[in-house]
């Protein structure tokens, strides 16, 4: 029989397993090794290229590898207990199994909770949706308000879990965003917000369009380097730890 192509590549980094995914692209002219923001490590090699050198290209970079994954930010999964960022301030989730309701925000001695009741198997999803339906509403109530100020009309606004763009625009007016800018400080929100609402003025990134994005959310420059700095680590929250 034919051995089966090579799927996935383990190795040992100080102890710790990691396990890079090998996938074969006939667009790809050489290997290349990336980490997708919150997730493991994918290796792309062309579709003709020998198992072993995709092998030994992947081994001969486990410095870059060991260097990236240090840097990650730690994967956070929705736990009682768990502290996580909303709108920019940490929130402890504290369960509580025995009453009613779904998820609620308090501050007891000092420190910010969000809440959650029901049967612990709910407690992830529950959070994940709660969180939802506060990034929607943010999102919501940021883009009419800056959509009146240009005179513009917004014909739906939706909430994904987008991992290459933070919101996108459509000439029609659909704006979609990611759902975990509800974890990031409300100015960082709102000037996403302001981003795809100014597209509906100007289909582009000119002068024009980034002047108009300005008059919107004037802390436009600031939370550009916020997303720069500490955008990916938004990603590694309410997932698992798997190593």
């Amino acid at each position: 029989m034919p051995t089966p192509p090579l799927t996935a590549i383990a190795l040992d980094l100080d102890g710790r397993a990691i396990t890079v995914a090998v996938r074969r692209s006939r667009r790809a002219r050489r290997a290349t090794l990336r980490i997708p923001t919150g997730g493991a490590p994918i290796v792309t090699a062309p579709v003709a290229m020998a198992d072993a050198v995709i092998d030994g290209f992947v081994r001969g970079h486990t410095g870059w590898l060991a260097d990236k994954l240090a840097r990650q930010a730690p994967a956070v999964a929705f736990a009682d207990g768990a502290v996580f960022p909303l709108r920019g301030e940490d929130h402890r989730i504290r369960h509580y199994p025995g009453r009613r309701g779904t998820v609620w925000l308090d501050v007891v001695e000092g420190e910010r909770l969000f809440c959650v009741a029901g049967q612990e198997r709910h407690l992830a999803r529950r959070v994940s949706d709660g969180l939802k339906r506060m990034a929607r509403e943010d999102l919501e109530e940021a883009s009419v308000r800056h959509a009146a100020t240009v005179g513009r009309k917004i014909t739906s606004v939706r909430v994904r879990d987008t991992r290459s763009q933070w919101g996108s625009c459509t000439r029609t007016g659909a704006l979609s965003y990611s759902w975990r800018l509800i974890l990031a400080p409300a100015f960082v929100l709102d000037y996403v917000a302001a981003h795809e609402v100014a597209h509906l003025v100007e289909h582009n990134h000119s002068d024009r369009f980034w002047r108009l994005t300005e008059e919107l959310a004037p802390r436009t420059p600031e939370a550009r380097r916020w997303l720069k700095l500490h955008g990916p680590g938004l990603f590694a929250i309410g997932v698992s730890d798997t190593g």
